[in-house]
């Protein structure tokens, strides 16, 4: 994929800082007893990203900047907007708007006459599940747009190597170890192996930067891999991974009922409370191994 990038701005002959992923913040620290101590504290930074296409704008996101070539890249795959990293002809960032507020939040697409061919309209995509998305109509439209089909993938692991992921998956958040505040996605491969971890305020966009990862480095779909949610599974959640062919979803905490029946419906593997010595798997039992 081409990717047409800007130099820095500059405003007032200082380049504008870009990708600040914590701020730092003086806070009253008080204690049960009322005594008060003032500290310096961080915190993880939210921004809104806005993705056009051409000079359309396409969706407003909060963001943790950071990786954002990768999120936009993700975003379009999962909401099937391309089929692909090749079908991205250019990215850039704007810099003009940067000068007027000193961030880089705006991402311009350039489609590839493949994609542009299609229809996309502003918000042309489903609504996440925190806005009343719902019914078997739902996820049967979702999997009629999904390019890969997981159910006969042949992945199989052992409950002691997906009890370790959530430690490796901690071991590499270095941003969370400093302000407790974001999310993380970790894609793993069959064995293990940690490949690519992101960070972000939403739990969304960090699923995003790591699925635009992977399509930007050839990697899609990704048979055989396994991503891991340092929250809950939603069934946006659940939906991304499957348009990135990933069979197995785990999360360190609880699935929703809409992730549990599109896992299902799918065939993809779908695991929740992955923590200390136990998990509870929701669907694709077999893909766990087991003693006889």
């Amino acid at each position: 994929m081409a990717v047409e990038r800007w130099d820095l701005p500059f405003r007032d002959g200082v380049a504008i800082v870009v990708g600040v992923t914590v701020r730092h913040r003086r806070v009253m620290q008080v204690a049960a007893g009322g005594a008060v101590t003032w500290r310096s504290d961080d915190v993880s930074t939210e921004e809104p990203l806005e993705i056009r296409i051409g000079d359309v704008s396409l969706s407003v996101t909060m963001r943790t900047p950071g990786d954002d070539f990768d999120l936009v890249a993700g975003f379009l795959i999962t909401e099937g907007i391309v089929r692909g990293a090749g079908e991205i002809a250019a990215m850039r960032m704007c810099p003009d708007a940067a000068a007027a507020t000193g961030e880089l939040n705006i991402v311009e697409v350039t489609l590839s006459a493949a994609a542009s061919s299609r229809e996309v309209t502003p918000r042309a995509f489903y609504m996440t599940s925190s806005c009343g998305m719902c019914g078997k109509a739902s996820i049967e439209a979702v999997r009629t747009k999904s390019a890969y089909d997981v159910a006969g993938d042949p992945l199989r692991v052992s409950p002691a190597l997906l009890l370790g992921l959530p430690a490796i998956q901690r071991s590499a958040q270095r941003q969370f170890s400093r302000t407790g505040g974001l999310h993380a996605a970790a894609l793993f491969d069959s064995e293990g192996g940690l490949l690519c971890l992101r960070e972000d305020v939403g739990r969304h966009n960090a699923f995003d930067k790591v699925i635009g990862w992977a399509a930007t480095q050839g990697r899609l779909p990704l048979r055989s891999h396994m991503i891991l949610a340092s929250g809950r599974a939603s069934f946006e959640l659940t939906q991304k991974a499957l348009m990135a062919g990933i069979p197995l979803l785990a999360a360190v905490s609880a699935p929703s009922s809409l992730a549990v029946e599109l896992a299902a419906d799918s065939g993809m593997t779908l695991i929740g409370f992955l923590r200390g010595e136990q998990m509870n798997v929701y669907a694709g039992h077999e893909r766990i191994l087991r003693d006889e």
